[in-house]
């Protein structure tokens, strides 16, 4: 993990550090986000959660959906979807860091090859 310490000016301004600028790709606007006693600040996605966009479709339309309900119900799931993975992803980096229990792959598999 690479680290630099910055300074906050006194209307509450930082600058990114150029080389983390550069590799992780900003342009013009960044989002933070408040993660337990972290400031996360990384570059804005134009495209979230835009990479399941065929597999919501499909299972909505899969529900019956169609039209304008169709069109609200595939907001309302695709702002879900961010949300979800920095569930997953905080609840990784807990089992990385030992704050939380988990299973390893190998116990999962071992307790379902036993079961069947």
């Amino acid at each position: 993990m690479e680290m630099k310490k910055v300074s906050i000016s006194a209307k509450r301004q930082v600058t990114i550090p150029q080389r983390f600028f550069q590799a992780l790709g900003f342009d013009f606007e960044a989002e933070c986000v408040l993660r337990g006693n972290e400031l996360v600040i990384r570059p804005v996605k134009t495209n979230s959660g835009g990479e399941f966009a065929e597999q919501i479709l499909a299972d909505l339309v899969a529900q019956g959906y169609s039209g304008q309900e169709l069109l609200d119900k595939f907001r309302e799931t695709q702002r879900k979807i961010r949300p979800a993975v920095e569930a997953m992803l905080t609840e990784a980096e807990q089992a990385a860091d030992g704050t939380v229990e988990y299973s390893s792959y190998d116990e999962i598999f071992d307790e379902v090859g036993h079961d069947g």
